[in-house]
């Protein structure tokens, strides 16, 4: 099979993110079952490139059609970014060009031109300073790929989890909690599951509440949304298990019981990943027309600019990317 080809957004210049983006590269798994293609500023690189001391050689294409140099790290540069900035230091300027570098991977993605979408870490508050009004790289990839129906799934250590809610208040989170999303995230579960290369997931869905509610004494979600998803996913022959306690299921699932867990918010679910596998977490966007993973961390500031900072995400990543990238291939006869 043909090597997938995988752009890598570099992140927030401000942070770790080129740093780690540079040292994925030096790994030879990476270039033995892809053709990376890094989205930053060649000024932001080459800067990173004399922190790291090592002498790697940058070459610049217009875009990922363009002749790929096998001597050198291959980079689209948007030419954003061309003048001294601070690490370390949340700037928007910054958080532009990291914008910028995402939505130029986005669109070369939707066109055919890459097999998917790799990102290092953003900082929320830069793009607010720099006037992009996203929460995050979800939101982001939704809006600009128009999907509706999408969710955030993380994948660490013996854990995946998928979250019917995430960059919200708890408040309203629990508002969140109805059947018809409950439904979607379980369906998403289930194709993001088989597209990691597990043939029938097992999916187990956690309650909302304490003990799942216990039979309503502690809330009724799970009596008047979480279990009527479930019974028509069931119905539909999604091999689904819950509503399951939330201090108990990850415990299963970490014994081997299921392959996946829905989760009804974000700490419910990041909580347990970033204990088991803090810096091998991955995150992938499911649901959207094109495969979209990531680092599991932050910008880092307190490592940015000293090239102490660890790449075992990144690589995470862009293993998990190239896997959705084989399977979607292989599913599609191609």
């Amino acid at each position: 099979m043909k090597k997938p080809l995988i752009g890598i957004t570099i992140g927030d210049p401000s942070g770790i993110g080129p740093e780690i983006s540079l040292k994925a590269l030096r790994h030879e798994e990476v270039l033995d079952t892809c053709i990376p293609l890094l989205y930053g500023d060649e000024y932001v690189l080459r800067r990173t490139t004399d922190i790291l001391g090592d002498g790697m050689k940058l070459h610049v294409l217009g875009s990922p059609k363009d002749a790929f140099n096998k001597g050198a790290v291959n980079i689209v540069s948007p030419g954003v970014l061309n003048e001294p900035w601070e690490y370390a230091k949340v700037q928007g300027t910054c958080g532009k060009a990291a914008f910028e570098y995402i939505g130029r991977a986005i669109g070369d993605a939707l066109d055919g031109s890459l097999d998917a979408v790799v990102t290092g870490p953003i900082n929320k508050e830069a793009l607010h300073e720099g006037g992009i009004p996203y929460s995050g790289h979800t939101e982001i990839f939704a809006d600009l790929t128009g999907t509706k129906d999408y969710a955030m799934l993380l994948t660490g250590g013996d854990i995946r989890v998928i979250h019917v809610s995430t960059h919200i208040s708890l408040r309203k989170a629990c508002d969140r909690v109805k059947k018809e999303r409950v439904l979607t995230v379980i369906r998403l579960a289930e194709e993001a599951t088989k597209g990691l290369g597990v043939a029938q997931p097992r999916i187990a869905v956690a309650g909302l509440n304490p003990h799942s509610g216990e039979s309503g004494l502690f809330g009724d979600e799970e009596i008047n949304e979480i279990i009527p998803a479930i019974e028509e996913a069931g119905r539909e022959g999604i091999r689904v298990t819950g509503p399951v306690p939330p201090d108990t299921v990850f415990l299963k699932i970490a014994k081997g019981e299921f392959d996946i867990v829905v989760a009804m918010y974000h700490d419910q679910g990041h909580i347990p990943l970033k204990l088991t596998d803090f810096m091998g977490g991955v995150n992938i966007t499911v649901g959207l027309p094109i495969i979209r993973t990531s680092v599991d961390h932050g910008t880092a500031f307190g490592k940015a600019g000293k090239g102490t900072a660890d790449e075992s995400s990144m690589l995470a990543a862009i293993r998990s990317a190239v896997s959705l990238a084989q399977n979607r291939k292989h599913r599609n006869g191609k």
